[in-house]
């Protein structure tokens, strides 16, 4: 079956997140996350929000992330070193499987993402020492 979508029209009424970080309830963050189609082994999703994601990994695939509007700072655990980099609109990288990453973002971001499921999430300094 072929999905298609108007990306400008469906992002018009998604709601942007503010302040995101260990205090937002699930009932908060699940309204601010577009689930668009199924994929895979998990799904295309839209997020817009200001504030920390959190690190967050997925065991089971890459994850592809498209930054559509706004800026974000994107930190992830590769080799077992921290790298960031500053991600704006345009952007497009694909997270290894596995791979610990969160988004830090003051002004706010809007991301498309191809995430596969389950993910793990985890708001702590460092992801590696929480059990």
């Amino acid at each position: 079956m072929l999905e298609k979508f108007d990306l400008d029209h469906v992002l018009r009424d998604l709601p942007r997140l503010r302040g995101r970080g260990p205090h937002t309830s699930e009932e908060e963050l699940q309204r601010s996350i577009l689930p668009l189609a199924g994929f895979r082994d998990g799904g295309l999703f839209a997020s817009s929000f200001s504030g920390s994601s959190g690190w967050e990994r997925h065991p089971a695939g890459d994850e592809i992330v498209h930054v559509l509007a706004g800026s974000t700072r994107f930190d992830i655990i590769l080799d077992d070193e921290v790298e960031s980099h500053e991600l704006h609109a345009g952007t497009l990288l694909v997270v290894p499987r596995g791979a610990w990453h969160r988004f830090e973002s003051s002004e706010g971001v809007t991301v498309l993402t191809a995430t596969p499921q389950p993910t793990e999430h985890r708001h702590v300094d460092d992801p590696r020492l929480a059990r």
